[in-house]
């Protein structure tokens, strides 16, 4: 039991570290997981429930923003409705396709081929692309921009795509500016994570034991620490060297992946 208490909390690290950086905190949590694996326990449904971690950490850092938007007074106002928008279809893909999604998806080879694709997507709206921005703060987010993001945030529905990548990459491309593209990916990411893991632990609920919710207790918490931090740090280093660096590090890993897959 002390060793998968450690792996939880080694996993719950990975997930703090990687959930709102372009990395895909999916595929980096498939990844952790075949290299330390439960000695017994429902992996799957942990690697979705520290998530909740993460996303509280989202929470605490932008809690004016969520006080203010999600209070009875800000249900009608545009910031609600945008966010609506940009939600709805990873919602709708992402319930239809759940099951298949978990059944073939889940494993390093997709992962590597997600990271990949992902990766060759920044690289051409970074490097060749180079849209300029005119949307530099949430309030100027237009609905077709928030649709936008929502369409581009249905690839991350494949594990190694990454789901802060994928809504950045669309912010970009509909004008939005750096800074606005990575604050937004955070903030709709929250209702997301919580519809997927509430509905992934409706469905686990009967699967679970103690064991299970005592090393997910100890997953959120590492999740939560570390998120807030990288948050914070990711801010930092988007602003000085954009994606370019992220995307680099996918292709390696994505390299590394499929040679150790097929050698």
């Amino acid at each position: 039991m002390l060793f998968d208490i450690i792996k939880a909390a080694i996993l719950g690290i990975v997930e703090g570290l990687t959930e709102f950086i372009p990395v895909s905190s999916t595929g980096h949590l498939i990844l952790a997981s075949a290299v330390l694996p439960f000695s017994k326990g429902n992996a799957a449904t942990f690697d979705i429930a520290i998530q909740l971690g993460a996303i509280l950490s989202v929470v605490v850092l932008y809690r004016d923003f969520f006080i203010e938007t999600f209070s009875p007074k800000g249900w009608l106002k545009k910031d609600m409705k945008i966010i609506a928008v940009a939600i709805l279809p990873a919602i709708l893909i992402g319930f239809i396709t759940h099951s298949y999604i978990k059944h073939y998806l889940f494993s390093p080879f997709t992962v590597a081929i997600g990271l990949l694709v992902g990766a060759i997507l920044m690289i051409v709206t970074e490097k060749i692309l180079r849209i300029k921005p005119t949307t530099k703060s949430i309030d100027e987010i237009s609905y077709f921009q928030a649709l936008g993001i929502g369409i581009t945030q249905c690839f991350s529905l494949w594990p190694g795509f990454s789901r802060s990548g994928s809504t950045i990459v669309g912010g970009l491309l509909v004008g939005m500016d750096y800074k606005t593209s990575a604050k937004f990916s955070f903030i709709i990411a929250v209702p997301v994570m919580l519809l997927a893991v509430g509905y992934d632990l409706i469905k686990s609920a009967s699967t679970l034991s103690l064991s299970d919710a005592y090393l997910i207790g100890v997953g959120f918490v590492m999740s939560f620490i570390v998120g807030m931090a990288a948050i914070v740090g990711f801010m930092k280093l988007l602003e000085r060297f954009k994606l370019f660096p992220f995307a680099v590090y996918r292709i390696i890993l994505a390299m590394i992946i499929l040679i150790i897959h097929f050698g």
